[in-house]
């Protein structure tokens, strides 16, 4: 079963600093791909770059940044690759970021 972890902060509040941040995701990556949990991941650029998109009664409608003001924004992603939920939550409480922030598990639904 495939599942993905979002990974939600507040941008610019770590505890530790970023070189000891992306040494601690680098070995988590590391443990995962050894394990044949990782299918992938990625890092997203910060929340003032994001464009929403909303279409209604056919008209486009675009808003720059972030659409809702929220304490944390979703800054990444990892798709894992484990037998069941409770191993997903196992690895998701692995990334560095679930000491300091949340991530959220959730399947990938399968389309017959």
């Amino acid at each position: 079963m495939q599942f993905l972890a979002l990974i939600y902060e507040t941008e610019g509040s770590h505890d530790v600093d970023m070189p000891t941040l992306m040494a601690q995701y680098e070995a988590f990556g590391k443990e995962a791909t050894a394990a044949g949990v990782m299918v992938g991941g990625n890092a997203l650029e910060p929340i003032s770059t994001a464009t929403s998109v909303r279409v209604r009664n056919g008209e486009s409608s675009l808003t720059d940044g972030p659409f809702a003001e929220t304490k944390e924004q979703l800054g990444g992603y990892y798709l894992l690759d484990c037998k069941d939920q409770n191993e997903a939550l196992l690895w998701a409480a692995k990334i560095p970021s679930a000491r300091t922030g949340t991530v959220e598990v959730r399947p990938v639904m399968v389309f017959d």
